[in-house]
């Protein structure tokens, strides 16, 4: 992996509250996000304060495993604690049932019970899986998420939904499952090659622009600078995510799939690229300039205000065009598998203007297509 400064902000984001825990409520779970330099290394007794068990397995990717599993399991072993470490391939494709399954299978070998805790160690794909494999084993173990992408930190490791990947789209089969704990350790973004780095900006500019106004003022002129700006920038992130998701936990109300702004063609050009052509914030991004395309028609977007979004996340490096030899007819063939479809019509997030966003039942297959043919 090759090494990358940490990107920080503006001195404007002094004005956010800088404290670096975030409460998380939803529902009936409560859980803190600790956010800060040098966690992996306190890790052991974070966990302890936490969680009073003794059993636990780390499962994480080869790759990030080769980085960080070490520290964290002697931080586990100081503390008391007795850390398994699974590893699985990188990459999407390792997020299946079948994966799951031999996971799984892996713990029963290990010994671990129904008072044993799971932490998943990587980007959002360890999350999605981890998370998985807690939520089923024995019915349900706590789960710790130490992401280690800005991605993951700022959007999947908050909100509790896991799941893994089908033949026919992401994520069909999951459950909800509130970690019990998340580690938010800036220190490993160092690590974080320049591309892996910028796509965690596509989860933060659509919080900006289903949420935030200000933040996306303050993304226009983002500067590199020192860690604790990315800090209070992440805790933001976090505070729109959760808030979110506290009202509404299971996706029930329609206001969780605000989230979902730019995903529903964002997951479709990945499944189209077969999860090797994009990163997910990368397909988010293209997802979220086809949203604004729709957004326009449909919503009463401004086309200045498009204008400045894609600005926007092409100033993060992040792509608002498809290669012209894209295959896009399996774009629209992946639509039809989102779960975001139901009763044969789509839920679809556009936004009216940037800070604020909502769901309609009025975009067509036919507006999904027409934006497609534009990026």
């Amino acid at each position: 992996m090759t090494r990358t400064h940490s990107i920080a902000g503006a001195h404007s984001l002094k004005s956010f509250l800088v404290r670096r825990v975030v409460q998380i409520r939803c529902g009936a779970d409560r859980y803190p996000v600790l956010i800060g330099t040098g966690l992996l290394d306190r890790f052991g007794t974070h966990v302890r304060k936490n969680l009073p068990r003794e059993m636990c397995v780390i499962i994480s990717d080869r790759n990030v495993a080769l980085l960080f599993a070490n520290r964290v399991k002697n931080s586990l072993s100081s503390a008391g604690f007795h850390p398994t470490l699974i590893t699985i391939p990188a990459g999407e494709k390792s997020k299946t049932l079948k994966q799951a399954g031999a996971i799984c299978d892996w713990m029963i070998a290990a010994g671990l019970d129904r008072l044993s805790f799971v932490v998943g160690l990587g980007g959002g794909m360890i999350g999605d899986i981890s998370g998985f494999v807690a939520a089923i084993y024995h019915r349900g173990i706590p789960h710790i998420q130490i992401p280690t992408t800005l991605l993951a930190m700022v959007d999947s490791s908050i909100g509790g939904k896991t799941g893994v990947d089908t033949r026919d789209g992401k994520n069909l089969i999951g459950a909800f499952h509130q970690p019990s704990l998340v580690i938010d350790d800036v220190d490993v973004l160092k690590t974080l090659p320049r591309r892996q780095f910028n796509q965690g900006f596509a989860e933060i500019i659509k919080h900006a622009v289903i949420a935030d106004a200000k933040m996306f003022q303050i993304l226009q002129t983002w500067k590199v600078g020192a860690a604790p700006a990315l800090q209070r920038l992440i805790k933001r992130n976090i505070q729109i995510k959760s808030r979110i998701v506290g009202r509404d936990e299971r996706d029930k109300t329609g206001e969780r799939a605000l989230l979902n702004f730019g995903h529903t063609v964002g997951h479709a050009i990945e499944r189209a690229g077969n999860y090797r052509k994009f990163l997910h914030g990368e397909a988010v991004s293209l997802g979220i300039v086809a949203a604004c395309a729709i957004s326009v028609k449909r919503a009463g977007l401004r086309p200045d205000q498009r204008a400045a979004i894609v600005d926007l996340l092409e100033r993060f490096g992040l792509p608002t065009r498809l290669p012209p030899n894209f295959p896009r007819k399996k774009i629209f063939d992946a639509i039809r598998f989102d779960k975001k479809f139901e009763g044969g019509k789509v839920r679809f997030v556009v936004t009216p203007r940037i800070g604020t966003a909502r769901i309609t039942n009025d975009v067509t297959l036919n507006d999904i297509r027409e934006a497609v043919k534009q990026l």
